[in-house]
């Protein structure tokens, strides 16, 4: 029976006793507040979504599909390919060329293992890229199918503010408007060109960006990569090996400097094994146009160095997509990375707007993008505050050997004052290591000796970062190094290393030499 229907006077539970009237007009609203809340939709019909998410990339899409799996009526709009740059120019096809040019070593030292190869072995270029771009399109197609089955509606078109609950949205010179009670920033982040003298052009002129790595024409003889860090990086891994003669310059001392430096360190110097000359501590002071490419000048502490090359790439620089969307005129503050955030709610000054992913110009990883927009769709819809929690992190680079890392570094543990112990183990010794012929890198661990806690975890080897993610349970968790070396690792894996090093920071390890 509802309160409503209850007679004056009557108590639903307990003897019948006379109500006041005022106390009867108080059960009476409570009751109809009660069902207010129950039946209230998210938005008022007056909006045409619940949600409009702007861009489809990692954070984008995921953001739309969640979104939709919690009942809100979501449109995500997209001015270019579903995916963004992580599926179409960045993550995916990068790592697509990056495992044909790590399948033509194998072959072509299989007779490490005992395997005969005859003939010639070289890569068909073109149709490597082939594959790389079905790969793509699958996955495009993969996304586009996921919005359907979930009843995400997909505009396409380059989106700007007309107000806080309304979008205008352009395609081939038609306009149309969409309203929205919030709006998921997601429109992530584009390649920039730094501003080195003498450096004019573009592709046609031999001057890449990772855009045009990604779609390369071709395999130049002679390159300079701009920028150890992952793009960088993995770029040159993926041109060496195709027979390009590779240098790669980077302003800090080691490469992946965002990275714990025994990383760094131990990367250069695999990296300059494979024939890549790494100029550390390095800068492109300035380059002249040839007949064949580009004379650079590379200034190394007091000395420089000219080294002529058929393709200068640009591995360093991103910039926010926030360009002509109106977002400062209605109150979304920019600062000069992109969207400033409120607070970790991922709320913008805007209280209907929220923002994720690259274009907030924090921490520039597909999966943070992802992970922060289903935070930030589930606070709008549930009318939650829930802080993002950037703790356990993984940070992947997909070199041959693959760099992992996740929490603090060592550096970083010891400049917030922790007092560490440090646990640290090669692949040379395992089991494993030696049957698959990947014995390249180490695991080091960082851990808070006063309470044992698992502060970081750094790897770099074959298969490391997908091992990573024990490494990421184990800080998001607030594992103890107690628990993890109770922890029962198989053997023959990669991953004793991880138990190894754990052994080692508590003292003990068993094989390590």
């Amino acid at each position: 029976m509802h309160l409503d229907d209850a007679a004056p006077g009557t108590c639903l539970s307990g003897p019948s006793v006379m109500l006041p009237p005022a106390i009867e007009a108080l059960i009476r609203q409570i009751s109809e507040i009660s069902i207010q809340e129950l039946a209230y939709p998210m938005a008022n019909e007056k909006f045409d979504a619940d949600i409009i998410v702007i861009g489809a990339g990692p954070g984008g899409y995921v953001g739309a599909i969640r979104a939709a799996q919690l009942g809100a009526r979501v449109i995500c709009v997209e001015k270019e390919y579903l995916g963004g740059t992580c599926l179409n120019w960045g993550c995916i096809p990068s790592k697509a060329m990056i495992a044909s040019v790590e399948r033509l070593n194998h072959v072509k030292h299989a007779d490490q293992l005992g395997v005969k190869v005859e003939g010639k072995v070289e890569m068909d270029f073109a149709k490597m890229m082939a594959r790389k771009e079905k790969i793509v399109t699958t996955q495009r197609g993969g996304i586009g199918m996921l919005f359907k089955k979930n009843g995400v509606t997909h505009v396409e078109g380059f989106a700007k503010f007309v107000d806080a609950h309304t979008i205008e949205v352009e395609k081939d010179g038609k306009k149309t408007k969409y309203t929205a009670k919030h709006f998921l920033l997601a429109m992530g982040s584009s390649v920039i060109r730094l501003n080195i003298p003498g450096l004019d052009g573009g592709r046609d002129e031999g001057v890449w960006t990772s855009d045009d790595a990604v779609t390369a024409p071709f395999v130049p003889e002679s390159m300079l990569i701009l920028g150890g860090g992952a793009v960088g990086v993995e770029f040159a891994y993926v041109f060496n090996g195709l027979g390009a003669k590779t240098t790669l310059v980077e302003m800090m001392p080691n490469v992946i400097p965002m990275m714990d430096t025994d990383l760094g360190v131990e990367l250069g110097k695999l990296l300059g094994r494979q024939g890549i000359k790494v100029m550390g501590g390095a800068t492109l002071e300035k380059v002249a146009k040839t007949k064949k490419g580009w004379k650079c000048t590379v200034k190394r502490g007091v000395e420089t160095e000219e080294i002529e090359v058929q393709v200068i790439l640009l591995g360093v620089g991103r910039k926010a997509n926030t360009d002509g969307m109106n977002l400062d005129k209605i109150g979304v503050r920019l600062h000069k990375r992109g969207v400033e955030l409120l607070d970790d709610t991922l709320k913008t000054h805007v209280p209907n707007i929220y923002a994720i992913g690259d274009v907030t110009g924090r921490i520039q990883l597909a999966h943070v993008a992802s992970a922060e927009a289903i935070c930030a769709v589930t606070n709008m819809i549930q009318g939650t505050d829930k802080k993002f929690d950037y703790k356990a992190v993984p940070n992947c680079v997909y070199t041959v050997p693959e760099v992992a890392s996740v929490g603090l570094t060592q550096s970083e543990a010891e400049t917030q004052g922790y007092e560490v112990s440090v646990g640290k183990f090669g692949f040379r010794p395992l089991g494993k290591a030696m049957a698959i012929a990947e014995q390249d890198g180490f695991v080091k661990v960082v851990v808070d000796k006063k309470y044992g806690e698992i502060l970081g975890v750094h790897m770099l080897g074959a298969h490391v970062t997908d091992m990573i993610a024990a490494g990421v349970a184990a800080i998001k968790l607030e594992a103890t190094l107690d628990y993890m070396v109770d922890t029962i690792h198989a053997h023959p894996t990669m991953a004793e290393a991880m138990l190894e090093a754990y052994e080692d920071a508590a003292g003990h390890a068993i094989h390590k030499v």
